[in-house]
């Protein structure tokens, strides 16, 4: 008998589907959108009047222990910070502009700025710390003008900030022109009060800048419609939080949509506690995360697969462990990359194993522009990739292109556009209003579309073969990480123009040094080419060439990538996630190779 679903109360969903007279189709849930407030502080000042001593947000401090700040003292907090800004002569034309990694007082500076107007910018630290120029950041700089930099920590950030930022005023709890704590204690006004209450719908709440796969990285506009739209948006497919507050372990960085948005304020919106995960779903850091996880009960957990592969890893070696993490979990929700097959299956059992029932395992689809939430699936699958339905106040817009469905949406969490760049966001939109994700779509089951979707690739990333066959590369490439099991973190696939596929192979470190015991003490390039690797890869290539089907499909030479994907040449995205174009593009000669006789080459 199957195990029973894990109750928990989510949305109920109605779709209409409209076949217009040009190709195109509209989905849509036909309930509306719940009432929200036209800015993300009045939920903040809800909950510090009606649970003031809850906890909002926890970090460990020096000594391992949890430092907790409740959701009363985050609003005299911000509201002090607010001030402080003000005094600052901080505005939408000159923001705030925040370097460092999560931590409270990050969370702080942004809700503080937020609450009297003034945007903030959460910039990817390896902008200023991994990156061998400061082009982005100075990029980020040139588009927003910001009027002060917030950071934890000083130190590490010095070189950043005197080469893009040498004039600005730096606030930081080390070593900064203005101490964060005297912030804190700054007194507040009538000014905030003003400030707050001429914030509204189009307030611009924040910028989120792209990862820059397409170039530099690009500001995109977040007003307080987006996120207290999207939010709604969110809690109304989770409704269960409405009842329970949500608890939430995460170490997703915030200068991203999905943590910075979804996340983040997942918390605020439904009065819950936040704790900030200083782990990370890599093989050094993924101890601390199962350390909080033996703390931290969640009743919402989002992680990338290898994420959950790491979990399943030390669930399998303490059984305890298993029980006490799936105890109140009520969603699991992967983005980030597609996830095998192996481990969506594996999940299930663990959670099954653990409590006698079955934990719903999900993903969506969103996107900086869309706040995130746009699409998610609620149904139970047998098989990961359904992105479900659109959320209530949006209208999904598919539209034939190249034999694929190419997905466009509108709604009121929709960023309005780009900012100061009204050429790019009059791009950015069809003639109707829909923002163009660039993403393509397929249906589920063409009849029913409140079946769901499955993400078809990138339209910008697909290309012909020689035969003129389409290559659907994003689908490919999921299909191919998943029959490689494990080796491989990302594939970028070649071969446009030619007659025959091939694709070069981002490495998985762990699982390869788990197939070859003595690899951790060798050289990436000893590694790659060692013989048991080029033979299980082969092996597993054989095997899934097998069935794949056509030349479109067919992938019948690999080479491993031996040297790093490079942050400065947009091969790699601050959060990992790999721009084909570029990669292609900044190493030809690793293309010829793939197509040569060079005996590096991985054949089945």
């Amino acid at each position: 008998m199957p195990a029973p679903l894990r109750e928990a109360a989510l949305w109920n969903v109605d779709i209409e589907t409209i076949h217009r007279d040009d190709g195109s189709i509209l989905v849509r849930q036909t309930g509306a959108l719940g009432d929200h407030p036209v800015r993300l502080s009045d939920r903040i000042a809800f909950w510090a009047e009606t649970a003031p001593d809850r906890v909002w947000m926890a970090e460990r401090g020096a000594d391992g222990a949890w430092q907790k700040t409740t959701h009363g003292e985050m609003f005299t907090a911000i509201r002090a910070i607010g001030q402080a800004l003000l005094d600052l002569d901080l505005s939408v034309e000159r923001p705030l502009v925040i370097l460092s990694e999560n931590s409270v007082a990050h969370g702080l500076m942004a809700l503080g700025a937020q609450y009297v107007g003034v945007p903030s910018a959460a910039i990817a630290p390896a902008y200023s710390l991994i990156s061998k120029g400061f082009e982005k950041l100075e990029s980020v700089r040139d588009q927003i003008t910001p009027g002060a930099i917030y950071v934890d920590d000083a130190a590490p950030f010095t070189d950043a900030i005197k080469a893009v930022f040498p004039d600005l005023p730096v606030i930081a709890k080390t070593e900064g022109s203005h101490d964060f704590e005297d912030l804190r204690k700054t007194p507040v006004t009538d000014a905030v009060d003003a400030a707050n209450q001429a914030t509204g719908p189009d307030t611009v709440a924040k910028f989120l800048f792209t990862s820059g796969t397409t170039g530099a990285p690009k500001a995109v506009i977040q007003t307080q419609r987006m996120l207290c739209s999207n939010i709604e948006m969110t809690t109304d497919c989770y409704d269960y939080l409405r009842d329970e507050p949500p608890v939430i372990l995460d170490w997703a960085p915030w200068n991203h949509v999905a943590a910075g948005n979804l996340i983040f304020n997942t918390a605020i919106y439904n009065g819950g506690t936040f704790y900030i995960d200083q782990g990370r779903p890599t093989r050094d850091l993924m101890a601390k995360s199962i350390e909080n996880l033996r703390e931290i009960q969640t009743n919402w957990y989002w992680n990338v697969p290898v994420g959950f592969e790491m979990l399943l890893e030390e669930m399998k070696k303490d059984p305890e462990f298993a029980k006490f993490f799936f105890k109140n979990v009520k969603i699991m929700y992967y983005a980030g990359a597609a996830m095998a097959q192996h481990t969506w299956d594996e999940l299930k059992a663990a959670s099954i194993t653990a409590t006698g029932e079955e934990i719903l395992l999900a993903t969506g689809l969103g996107a900086t522009e869309t706040a995130p939430f746009a699409l998610f699936m609620t149904t139970p699958q047998p098989a990961p990739g359904n992105i479900g339905v659109p959320a209530k106040g949006l209208t999904l817009k598919l539209v034939p292109n190249e034999g694929k469905w190419e997905v466009r949406v509108k709604g009121p969490s929709v960023t309005p556009g780009y900012w100061r760049n009204p050429t790019l966001t009059a791009e950015a939109f069809d003639d109707e209003g829909f923002y163009c994700l660039g993403d393509a779509l397929r249906f589920a089951d063409e009849q029913d579309a409140s079946k769901g979707f499955y993400f078809d690739g990138r339209v910008a990333e697909n290309f012909k073969m020689s035969t003129g066959t389409w290559v659907a590369v994003g689908a490919l490439r999921g299909k191919l990480i998943d029959a490689l099991g494990g080796l491989v973190r990302d594939a970028v696939i070649a071969g446009d123009g030619r007659g025959s596929l091939a694709a070069l192979l981002v490495p998985f470190r762990p699982e390869i040094e788990a197939l070859i015991p003595e690899g951790a003490d060798m050289s990436d390039a000893d590694l790659l080419a060692h013989p048991t690797l080029v033979e299980a890869t082969a092996e597993r290539l054989a095997a899934y060439n097998k069935t794949a089907g056509g030349s479109s499909n067919r992938v019948p030479q690999v080479l491993y990538l031996v040297d790093p994907l490079d942050l400065d040449k947009g091969e790699v995205t601050d959060k990992g996630s790999v721009n084909q174009r570029a990669v292609l593009r900044h190493r030809p000669d690793l293309v010829e190779r793939l197509y040569s006789d060079d005996p590096s080459v991985i054949r089945p």
